[in-house]
């Protein structure tokens, strides 16, 4: 089991999001994600968001919002992923162009759908904006998307694959 952090840092109607193209051996290569990464030993997922967001961008973030937890069964093949996402509009430095993952850029929200993202990312992405917690699970197998599943915490509604209450 691998848990991990991802961080959207908003920003006057943008989102910060990097182009993973440093590492052709990367899982993520040619996608774009949020900043974030693997909690440490010993770290809450808020303390390893803070530390990856600075880590890749030189920004400190601050009021994190936990928006909710993702589970990816057997993502590599190998192990399971759980995904703490969380929300930030507060920070404070000087952004950096790139990091040794990949190159930094704040996308306009309208835009953010435009970009090479994993299937799964357009979807929990939308969930963003709801004040409901959620909690979603995604499968995939060799890299794609085979179904997903969520529940958002304040009305305990579940959605079927196609959007649907159930």
């Amino acid at each position: 089991m691998k848990l991990a952090v991802l961080c959207y840092i908003r920003n006057n109607g943008r989102t910060l999001m990097m182009h993973r193209n440093s590492r052709p051996e990367d899982m993520h290569f040619g996608k774009w994600n949020a900043p974030g990464g693997k909690v440490e030993p010993g770290e809450t997922p808020e303390e390893c968001a803070v530390r990856e967001v600075y880590e890749e961008t030189a920004l400190t973030v601050s009021d994190l919002f936990l928006r909710g937890v993702l589970t990816f069964p057997a993502f590599d093949d190998e192990e399971d992923w759980y995904v703490f996402v969380f929300t930030s509009e507060n920070f404070s430095g000087v952004l950096k162009k790139s990091c040794h993952e990949g190159d930094l850029f704040w996308i306009k929200n309208e835009e953010l759908m435009d970009l090479p993202l994993w299937e799964g990312d357009r979807i929990f992405m939308k969930w963003l904006d709801s004040n409901r917690f959620f909690s979603g699970k995604f499968v995939y197998n060799t890299f794609r998307l085979q179904s997903h599943s969520v529940v958002f915490y304040g009305d305990r509604s579940i959605a079927a694959d196609d959007g649907t209450q159930q």
